[in-house]
């Protein structure tokens, strides 16, 4: 059985006038946060104070680059950019915040890619290497975070880039191991105790319920909460809860150097 495990969340995911999910209500539960890196959602303003609030809580903070997709939220599948720009657009993000965290004192220990781009580099090899160069040529000893079953992972363990498994406490999973379709209905999860027992499958029993009924084995070191759904903060207290009454110590998976 687990000792511990780190909670994280999606933050930072406002833009100018227009507010996403309460990150400040959320930075009292969680251990990690994914700061939003502007290509999806986050500006400037909002990166800075993200960071500054995550640091005056000892929230560990990364960087959570996407397709450059504003009107989308990054959750739309974006095809025909060439690799090279990709990679590209994916350094810039990463770079982004960490230099805005460096300058705040707050160093980030890890990236995550997110919605569309993800889904899509967790099923395919050749983005999967594109993200993995992405984030070894910013800092090769960020550790990468991924979804179980998926190519991202080998890519990383490929190229020497240190790598952790996220699960998440929202969503639920196929028989292959991959999210299933926020278009199927049934596949975000909104009942906290639903949540919680689907967390505590994975991470105290190390087994993924899939929606066939079926179980695959996962060594989840990180769950993700997603602040941007209705109920997330009420979702992650209860989550939190039923972790602690079992005796899982909340931590994070990686926090900056000289704050360990």
């Amino acid at each position: 059985m687990v000792s511990t495990v780190d909670l994280n969340s999606d933050m930072g995911e406002s833009f100018g006038a227009y507010r996403m999910g309460d990150d400040k209500a959320m930075l009292d539960i969680v251990t990690t946060a994914n700061v939003a890196c502007g290509f999806h959602a986050g500006d400037p303003v909002v990166m800075r104070d993200t960071i500054l609030a995550a640091k005056a809580r000892g929230v560990a903070i990364g960087a959570h680059p996407s397709f450059m997709d504003l009107y989308g939220f990054g959750r739309r599948r974006i095809v025909g950019d060439s690799p090279a720009d990709l990679e590209a657009q994916l350094i810039y993000q990463i770079a982004a915040i960490q230099g805005m965290a460096r300058a705040l004192g707050w160093p980030i220990t890890h990236v995550k890619t997110h919605g569309a781009l993800n889904n899509m580099a967790a099923e395919d090899p050749d983005l999967a290497a594109v993200c993995v160069r992405a984030v070894k040529a910013v800092d090769p000893s960020l550790v990468f975070v991924c979804p179980p079953y998926s190519e991202m992972t080998a890519a990383a363990e490929k190229a020497g880039q240190p790598v952790v498994c996220e699960v998440f406490a929202d969503r639920t999973y196929t028989p292959q191991g991959r999210l299933t379709s926020r278009k199927m209905e049934g596949s975000v999860i909104h009942d906290p105790k639903q949540s919680a027992d689907h967390v505590l499958s994975m991470v105290r029993d190390g087994q993924i319920m899939t929606t066939a009924g079926t179980k695959l084995p996962v060594e989840a070191a990180t769950v993700c909460l997603h602040g941007d759904t209705p109920g997330a903060v009420a979702m992650a207290k209860a989550l939190r809860e039923a972790l602690t009454a079992e005796g899982i110590a909340i931590q994070p998976f990686a926090m900056p150097v000289g704050q360990i």
